[in-house]
């Protein structure tokens, strides 16, 4: 049976996916002998060798020697590999090399064996093509031409990866797929431009990975990050199709220019080199700058010392393909010194870059405007920017997240037309206010394709910047921004991201990635509610104390055991497969599923577990102290399973790179300290019912509209052994059991409630009863429930409890906005947000609006209705972030989620992924009521809308988002 490999039209991650737009039929691989069509043989009994000119670039030889392993590890076979076309003594051949620069594929286009018009000035393009007769004595050739040195390069690269070499065959140990033979078809195919011109990564707050990594386990004789190790992130970036690095600049980290290897081993991959926001003119401050030898970093106290410290810079880095970047901020990442205003600091920045561009001007022998130059508008900068700050057109502005995944801005009309574009600087990981998250990854793939692709829409097109951290564990997330960054035209439909997953982990785990894709898009919904970095309720800059978890063990069927049980489902899933995972695989699995899975879900048991154990200790419950030993377990299980990450996995090949606690920050602890007191009681059992608001002995009512069901706890209060037992007043009421045993060994015992609806007298409402006995003791149990009449047409919610939940994707199915709004599939608390378009302003008619319709049995003269949103940021200089919302008809309000810098408001929204904002005091009547959200501003994404019928007596509303109340028909 022949095993092929297809490049799938909606498979971006298969960096030809779009060959379907230039050719009838898909690129096959074949690795056994084809039945029909015409393939060349590049594996088949031996390996065709390679023939790639001395003259060609080191970098692209440098692919090729990597190909040539690649191919021997794949079959067995090591071709051998040549560098002039005297040594070739072979009937076929593959021949790599660059456009204009390969006298050999110039040779061939003379005789008309090869015709590359297609990739002839393109930016990083690549093509194949098997010609005839080549050379003397060779019948046919695979060429493999770049239209430029990395095209070359992401030419010979692809060739691995559809081999089975994966871009992370190495840095996450994913295994070569192996084959005897390999065939390559002998159509003419050839890449399209990469969507963004300069793409790449951002090796930051290394201190706690990669860099103890790198000096105590992979390059010991450096003590660095040095050039061993950036030449296998050359590789990564190069197999990935980067071609952008920002090196790694840290306290714990040498300058990258301090190791003469490092630039010469980004000369020798041919990979541009860049520097951060903090880092003008490839000047790594931290490690470069002495207040000793050259004074303060003031350019208006010490322009001598700052123009010399540049100066020496630009003239070590003239030979090298570079992005300068422009500007100045302090030495730590912080404000520009000696300066007292805004005004002030625009009007140095001005003047200063002038001298910056005049050095390179003077000292880089091409066009000013050809010269790669970047200008970051990070945090304080954007205010400078915004002063008025002339800046060179053909400089490209980036424009960075908020640190947290949401972009603050992005070009206007005038900006999009500036000629040096524009780019992204993007966080997948953060150190900083209000709290790093440094150890896991993170951040929702969804919400990073969502802003990216709304920065592609806005052009910014030039340059994209990923902070990844330490590389590890942001695998996926790197791939899929480089991949968004490679080819963005797929991820424009956002349900195409579950495709994207499904393939990326079924390319590496085969029939197992769907599952192990399932497993992670949970993982990333439960993070996005709260990361596990921010379990503490903590904050930092400065650092804060632990505080109790907003979850709440009484409230929506229990969300502290609910989130407890959604981990503990995503574990032993990604158990199960381990137990039938090849051996060679399980290094790949733990790294990019099972540990990230593992670290979150014992770093919530450790939070959830301990707010157990407080909530419980309250109500004099004796499983307290067992909660607060669970609590310390996943703390200690924490550092036993990073233990095996750094000592034991893949043979210790990454001891050092793995750290459960970056800073030392509160939340990496054990909150285990003491109980507090519990409440004195006589009796030896306690009952504890969901609760709802009201604070008599009840449970929440039960709606026929809805099938959920409620609990309540029957625990001891005091050592000793009890038997209980539950009766109920009404036959069609049913428990999940109604009698039971406590004990030491058994300290508590939950009873699900529900209600069987066929049973229940029609138009019956009724509060029924279960009294819960034990033997001198009775408790007394009160069970409302409603029988919730024939609904007014287009009703879809009602209230349940107080309260009217509708997420925003359920609208009205007759709604008429689809041009106005836009689903968002796989994003926000609700599982899926609405969008405003991005085009200008709405017109807040109906036909830019949402309509939610909920029936209401009485009026409510005093309600309050909350509206959930991302905290987003507006578009432009010249958009808001306000949405309308009128009620029955009336004066549309507007609501406005804009937040002001770095406020105690905007900190609360990172923290929590999410933006509320509030109307109080409405008149609601009784029966059907509709709320109308209205388009104001693009890009704002509502997740979903509230209705709060009654001020509740007490404050536990929970964290998380619990289920709509939609009418269940």
């Amino acid at each position: 049976m022949k095993q092929l490999v297809k490049f799938a039209l909606i498979g971006l991650f298969l960096s030809l996916s779009f060959i379907g737009k230039c050719f009838s039929q898909e690129l096959q691989l074949a690795f056994s002998q084809p039945a029909s069509g015409d393939y060349f043989p590049l594996v088949a009994g031996e390996a065709i060798p390679i023939l790639v000119e001395q003259k060609a670039p080191k970098a692209v030889k440098v692919a090729a020697g990597n190909l040539q392993m690649d191919i021997e590890h794949v079959t067995s076979h090591k071709p051998a590999l040549y560098h002039s076309p005297e040594e070739v003594n072979t009937k076929r051949l593959v021949i790599i090399g660059v456009d204009g620069e390969s006298s050999l594929l110039s040779k061939m286009e003379d005789q008309g064996l090869l015709d590359l018009e297609a990739i002839r000035g393109q930016w990083e393009t690549y093509q194949y093509t098997v010609v005839p007769s080549p050379l003397p004595g060779v019948e046919e050739a695979l060429v493999i031409a770049g239209s430029d040195m990395r095209g070359a390069i992401y030419g010979i690269y692809e060739v691995s990866r559809q081999m089975g070499v994966s871009p992370w065959s190495w840095w996450a140990d994913v295994p070569v797929t192996t084959h005897e033979e390999v065939y390559f078809p002998k159509d003419k195919l050839y890449s399209m431009p990469p969507s963004v011109k300069y793409r790449g990564i951002f090796i930051n707050d290394e201190d706690w990975g990669l860099q103890p990594w790198a000096a105590k386990t992979y390059e010991p004789e450096t003590e660095d990050i040095g050039p061993k190790t950036y030449a296998k992130v050359f590789e990564l970036l190069l197999r990935l199709k980067a071609n952008l690095l920002w090196p790694a600049m840290h306290p714990s980290t040498k300058a990258f220019f301090h190791y003469p290897g490092n630039a010469q081993a980004a000369k020798d991959y041919g990979v541009v080199l860049g520097t951060s926001h903090a880092e003008p003119m490839l000047r790594n401050n931290v490690d470069e700058w002495s207040h000793e030898d050259n004074g303060e970093f003031n350019y208006t106290s010490n322009q001598q010392n700052v123009y010399r410290y540049w100066e020496e810079r630009v003239q070590e880095s003239a030979r090298m393909d570079a992005i300068y970047t422009l500007g100045m901020r302090g030495v730590h990442d912080s404000g520009m010194e000696g300066v007292s205003s805004t005004k002030e600091a625009a009007a140095i920045t001005e003047s200063l870059i002038k001298d910056q561009r005049g050095l390179l001007a003077n000292y880089i022998d091409r066009p000013l405007s050809e010269i790669p130059q970047a200008f970051t508008v990070y945090k304080e900068v954007l205010k400078i920017y915004d002063e008025g700050l002339e800046l060179p057109d053909d400089i490209t502005i980036v424009w960075p997240d908020d640190n947290y995944g949401y972009i603050r801005r992005l070009s206007d009309e005038v900006e999009q037309k500036r000629s040096g574009g524009a780019g992204v600087y993007y966080h997948a990981s953060y150190w900083g206010r209000p709290h790093d998250y440094l150890w896991l990854s993170s951040a929702h793939p969804a919400l990073i394709r969502e802003e990216m692709m709304k920065a592609y829409e806005m052009k910014a097109r030039d340059i994209w910047v990923l902070n990844v951290g330490d590389i590890k564990p942001l695998e996926f997330n790197i791939q899929l921004f480089l991949d968004m960054a490679y080819q963005a035209v797929p991820f424009e439909q956002s349900d195409y991201l579950g495709e994207y997953e499904e393939a990326w982990y079924q390319e590496i785990f085969g029939d197992l990635g769907k599952d192990i894709s399932s497993v992670m898009r949970e993982y990333y919904h439960l993070a996005f509610e709260r990361r596990p970095e921010f379990m503490a309720w903590s904050q930092t800059e400065p650092t804060t104390a632990i505080q109790e978890s907003a979850y709440s063990p009484f409230v929506n069927g229990d969300e502290v055991e609910q989130r407890i049980l959604a981990y503990e489902r995503l574990e032993n899933q990604l158990k199960n497969m381990l137990k039938i995972l090849p051996e060679q695989d399980k290094s790949a699995f733990y790294e990019l599923a099972y540990y990230p899975v593992r670290g979150a879900s014992l770093m919530n048991k450790k939070f959830l577990y301990w707010k157990k154990a407080l909530e419980y200790a309250r109500e004099g419950r004796l499983s307290a102290a067992d909660y607060a030993g669970k609590s310390q377990g996943a703390f200690e299980e924490i550092i036993a399973e990073t233990r095996y990450y750094n000592k034991e996995l893949a043979g210790g090949k990454w001891d050092y790179m793995m750290d459960y606690a970056p800073r030392r920050l509160p939340v990496y602890q054990s909150p285990v300290d003491s109980l507090p007191k519990s409440l004195a009681s006589h009796m030896i059992m306690g009952i504890s019912p969901e609760q709802t608001g009201n604070k008599d002995m009840g449970l929440p009512v039960f709606y026929s509209s809805s099938s959920r069901t409620h609990f309540f706890d029957v625990y001891l209060q005091a050592e000793g052994h009890i038997s209980w037992e539950v009766s109920s007043s009404a036959p069609y009421i049913s428990l999940s059991k109604s009698s039971g045993r406590l004990d030491p060994e058994n300290k508590e015992e939950r009873v699900w409630v529900a209600v069987n609806w066929k049973e229940v007298p029609e138009g019956y409402d009724s509060v029924e009863k279960l009294i819960v006995a034990a033997g001198d003791q009775r408790v007394e149990l009160k069970v409302p429930i409603k029988k919730v009449p024939a609904l007014p047409a287009g009703v879809d919610y009602i209230a349940e409890n107080g309260r009217v939940l509708m997420y925003a994707e359920n609208h009205s199915s007759e709604d008429s906005a689809r041009d106005t709004w836009e689903k968002v599939a796989g994003l926000g608390h609700s599982g899926n947000v609405m969008m405003t378009s991005l085009e200008e302003r709405g017109s807040g008619n109906e036909n830019t609006s949402l309509t939610y319709a909920f029936f209401l049995e009485e009026e409510v003269p005093a309600a309050r209705v909350r509206v959930a949103a991302l905290p987003s940021h507006p578009l432009t200089r010249h958009h808001g972030l306000k949405i309308g919302i009128s009620i029955n008809g009336g004066a549309v309000q507007v609501l406005d989620f804009e937040t002001e810098g770095r406020s105690e408001e905007w900190k609360e929204n990172v923290l929590s992924n999410k933006a509320s904002k509030q109307l109080k005091d409405l008149d609601l009547k009784a029966g059907k009521n509709i709320i109308q959200i209205h388009k104001i501003d693009p890009a704002v994404m509502v997740d979903y809308i509230q209705v709060d019928l009654q001020s509740p007596e007490w404050e536990d509303e929970g964290y998380g988002l619990p289920k709509e109340t939609r009418v269940q028909r």
